[in-house]
């Protein structure tokens, strides 16, 4: 199905005043053919015939308001002609268009958790219900799709959603191609990402190939979001070719492990954090050390033997890896 946009004058001022006009017209000619029945004369038959012509205009003249068509920035109506497709008007302005033509919109019903689709602010007939416009809307909009339990490459059960920046660019495959686009994207979203972050770990891991070369990577959903949130918006861009949409960006919005393993996870990170400390703080303990030794061995301030030296290097290792400060115990006798 190709979109095709129909190249309307923006006539619809033209039209309702010729329209009103021409009821105004009829109802004048109504009642001046009715007066004039009441006069017998030659005429009185052609009289009648207009009287009849007038009265029928007036009662289906009503079907030229069907017509009208209003349309501001960035929205379009996909119409229909007795079933087969019309075309798209696109473009803000007032149009008249065939009377006998349907607009359609599918997914004019369907909510979902984005910007610009919300119930508030839908007009609302005489019985009190909502009437949900047909409509489609060209402008940016933005889906925040909710959190979604996915296993990670490891097997481990992380939360995470996403918020798609996307908009319609072909009203036609929008409207014709899918039963509804809204509903169509929604699910491509869905399987789009968890396609993805079964690639990856949640954090960097040994002996994972993230990107599919057969090397092992320091890809993860931590550390490489924006790297994850392309291929997500690529994997959906493919999905949804079909239905006219356009995915403009996508961007993970909540990550987290599950519940359920949250509380183990946390203290394993913290034990990897502490060994790292420990690990930083034991390198420039030795390096701190070494510098003192050559220090006191350039400037000769004292000798001392091998079993001086490891006892001094004990005493400043525990000095400088503890996790208190240390507190000294003073010789006041000889060296040794």
């Amino acid at each position: 199905m190709e979109e095709k946009i129909l190249n309307i004058k923006k006539n619809g001022m033209g039209a309702l005043l010729l329209i009103l006009l021409s009821q105004i017209a009829a109802v004048a000619g109504t009642v001046y053919t009715a007066m004039s029945i009441q006069k017998p004369g030659r005429f009185e038959g052609l009289y009648i015939a207009v009287m009849v012509i007038c009265i029928l205009y007036l009662s289906l003249s009503f079907i030229l308001y069907g017509g009208l068509k209003v349309l501001k920035p960035q929205e379009a109506i996909v119409l229909t002609l007795f079933g087969k497709y019309y075309g798209t008007l696109k473009g803000d302005g007032f149009y008249f268009v065939n009377p006998f033509v349907t607009a359609i919109n599918p997914a004019a019903n369907t909510r979902l958790n984005q910007s610009g689709d919300v119930k508030a602010g839908l007009p609302v007939n005489a019985t009190g219900f909502e009437m949900p416009s047909k409509k489609l809307s060209l402008k940016i909009m933005t889906l925040n799709n909710t959190r979604q339990k996915i296993n990670d490459c490891l097997g481990n059960p992380i939360e995470i959603g996403i918020a798609v920046t996307w908009r319609i660019v072909d009203t036609a495959k929008a409207v014709f191609n899918v039963e509804n686009y809204k509903e169509f994207l929604s699910l491509q979203c869905d399987a789009a990402l968890r396609n993805i972050v079964r690639i990856y770990p949640y954090d960097v891991a040994k002996n994972v190939d993230t990107t599919g070369d057969g090397q092992a990577d320091e890809g993860s959903l931590r550390g490489s979001s924006e790297i994850v949130a392309e291929r997500i918006k690529k994997e959906i861009q493919e999905r949804v070719n079909l239905a006219g949409i356009e995915i403009v960006e996508s961007r993970i919005t909540y990550l987290a492990y599950a519940p359920e393993i949250a509380a183990a996870m946390l203290q394993r990170q913290q034990a990897s954090a502490i060994i790292d400390a420990r690990k930083m703080i034991v390198d420039g303990a030795v390096g701190m050390v070494e510098l003192a030794l050559e220090r006191l061995n350039e400037n000769h301030v004292v000798d001392l033997d091998e079993e001086r030296k490891a006892a001094m290097v004990s005493n400043l290792l525990v000095v400088l890896c503890g996790n208190h400060d240390a507190q000294p115990v003073v010789n006041s006798g000889s060296l040794y």
